[in-house]
């Protein structure tokens, strides 16, 4: 098949697993063409059978914000014309989905199926947003198939929009050679020169990810026993966490370590992972950290329950119950036969459910699927 894929650049779980798909259909064959407005952050090198297409916007003076969305439609339609496309796979509703409709009016006869995977801000924020909603339903409703990542965003998305379409959950996938939580180029001594334990969280530090409950919950592990505490990713939550570890005095004990476009060598070195999200419609990094054999301590919201078993891979509590997560982890931390069963029960669970090669070939029947209808 020749198929396109729409995705944002950034190191989301929507542009995450959108690479790694392009990257696994490529490898089986098929010929594949990503676009984004800059190369995706999980792009890092050639793969054959895989074009990338960088979508350029033009700043004019009359245009007080450059329309992305049509430059994006023009580059679809100009591509499909060489290449002839058969399937248009948008991941987000708005502005992706919405983009490959427009392509598809523009380039009759020749019309490619288009797939759209709605991955959850596009449906629990975007499109909670009245000046988007009514785009993002008609976006969904203009589709040849729905995807959803979770049984929870499923259910969101008909709760909230109403929609007729039929909703198919695929669930994120992981790599699970790739994350095997074999240690590679993490030398663990270098945070833990005692060999404290390691915790690690990974986001893009926005308010939902409630960064300051990581820090908090790690005060409180640190109340009981020696520790460190690891923190991959960038955004506007990064400076209020540091100010809060200097009132804690735990500065020293927390490395940041910015976006990482390995992070497998770090989830190999870590002991536990915390993800106190306020939401979450999957929790790729929890699985990514699964397959690596890390147990997750985490919200018990959204999509999460259905990545994380409670009580065997990892264990779950209310929103801001950051007492109760510290004492998962110290409960973890302190009984090594526990800790043992939980780092084999989540790499069981992460190859068992979401193992890569399953799940494309899911997305793979989905393609010819709709090209038969």
């Amino acid at each position: 098949m020749k198929i396109g894929i729409v995705c944002y650049p950034s190191q989301g779980g929507s542009g995450v697993i959108a690479t790694e798909l392009a990257i696994s259909l490529a490898r089986r064959g098929h010929h594949v063409h990503l676009f984004s407005y800059a190369r995706p952050f999980r792009l890092s090198q050639f793969h054959q059978n895989l074009l990338m297409h960088e979508v350029e916007v033009a700043a004019y003076p009359l245009l007080k914000y450059p329309p992305y969305s049509l430059a994006l439609a023009t580059k679809l339609v100009e591509v499909t014309k060489h290449c002839k496309l058969d399937v248009i796979h948008a991941h987000y509703a708005v502005p992706h989905a919405t983009s490959a409709y427009l392509a598809r009016q523009l380039l009759a006869p020749h019309v490619p199926k288009v797939v759209t995977t709605l991955h959850g801000t596009d449906i629990t924020l975007v499109g909670a947003d009245p000046a988007y909603r009514p785009v993002v339903k008609f976006s969904i409703e203009q589709s040849d198939a729905v995807t959803a990542v979770s049984q929870y965003l499923r259910r969101r998305t008909i709760e909230e929009f109403d929609v007729a379409n039929e909703i198919v959950v695929i669930p994120n996938f992981v790599d699970t050679e790739r994350f095997s939580g074999v240690v590679r180029a993490c030398d663990r001594r270098r945070f833990a020169p005692n060999d404290e334990p390691l915790l690690v969280h990974a986001s893009n530090f926005r308010p939902v990810k409630r960064i300051s409950d990581v820090v908090r919950i790690f005060a409180k592990v640190r109340e009981q026993i020696a520790a460190k505490l690891l923190m991959i990713g960038e955004g506007p939550e990064r400076m209020m966490a540091q100010q809060l570890l200097r009132e804690f005095k735990l500065f020293d004990d927390v490395f940041f370590l910015g976006e990482q476009e390995f992070p497998e060598n770090i989830y190999a070195c870590a002991d536990v992972f915390l993800l106190p999200s306020e939401q979450e419609s999957f929790g790729l990094a929890a699985l990514e950290a699964m397959s690596s054999g890390v147990p997750v301590v985490a919200s018990d919201v959204g999509g999460l329950p259905e990545v994380i078993v409670h009580g065997e891979c990892g264990f779950l509590h209310p929103v801001g119950d950051v007492a109760g997560m510290a004492q998962s982890v110290l409960r973890l931390l302190s009984d090594a036969d526990l800790h043992a069963r939980f780092r084999q029960a989540a790499r069981r669970r992460a190859i068992e459910h979401f193992e890569e090669s399953k799940v494309v070939q899911r997305y793979e029947e989905l393609y010819y699927e709709v090209l038969g209808s």
